[in-house]
């Protein structure tokens, strides 16, 4: 890594407020302590607003504008993977919301780089993932980030169908197919529901915690 890409990786890190030693710089950028040292010095001596000791930890003082960050060509595919495969997998919202930020990334990145994500050749297919599932999503990410019960009715893979009230905690994708891990009501237990097999969706309007006796 250049010096100069270590010594924006520093302030990066630093932006977080928190304190942040020079042992856990060093490992993180691999380097030496005595060189996140050397780095600190020069960066507080350049304006850069780091506060903090050795062996206690540095911060920034306050907010530090930086220019925009610039992408490897490498980040730059990577980007347009993961905008593929969400706008696939992950939902019509998360979708759409992925690709807006491509758009802003593409706007603003060197057009020297830009042909990577217009001239990618990667690419993520659906084959069989019904559009409702892609509503299911949309709401069970929304219940787990707002901690709310979802009423499902529900059919196993041996026909039988039952209606749980569960409290959502997690979405993952096997292969082509997502599945949600909750703990159900009903059976007192965590259980996991795949969501083409969810036949409805309702979320309720009570809230829960995730401490489980």
């Amino acid at each position: 890594m250049r010096r100069a890409d270590r010594l924006f990786q520093i302030v990066q890190i630093l932006r977080n407020k928190r304190l942040v030693t020079a042992k856990t710089l060093a490992e993180r950028l691999e380097v030496s302590e005595r060189t996140i040292y050397r780095d600190i010095q020069d960066l507080s001596l350049s304006g850069v607003p780091v506060e903090g000791e050795a062996g206690v930890g540095y911060r920034l003082r306050h907010s530090l504008d930086i220019p925009p960050i610039m992408f490897t060509a490498e980040e730059i595919e990577a980007l347009v993977i993961g905008v593929r495969m969400s706008k696939t997998w992950a939902g019509s919202e998360l979708g759409q919301s992925a690709q807006s930020a491509l758009d802003k990334i593409t706007a603003v990145i060197p057009a020297g780089l830009r042909h990577k994500i217009e001239d990618s050749k990667l690419f993520s297919l659906r084959f069989s993932q019904r559009q409702d599932i892609d509503s299911h999503l949309d709401i069970c990410r929304k219940a787990i980030d707002n901690k709310r019960l979802l009423l499902i009715d529900y059919c196993r893979a041996d026909g039988e169908q039952s209606l749980r009230s569960i409290q959502p905690l997690g979405l993952y994708l096997w292969g082509n197919v997502w599945t949600l891990v909750a703990w159900c009501q009903l059976r007192d237990d965590f259980r996991h529901f795949r969501l083409d097999r969810i036949l409805s969706i309702q979320t309720q309007d009570v809230t829960f915690t995730t401490a489980f006796s």
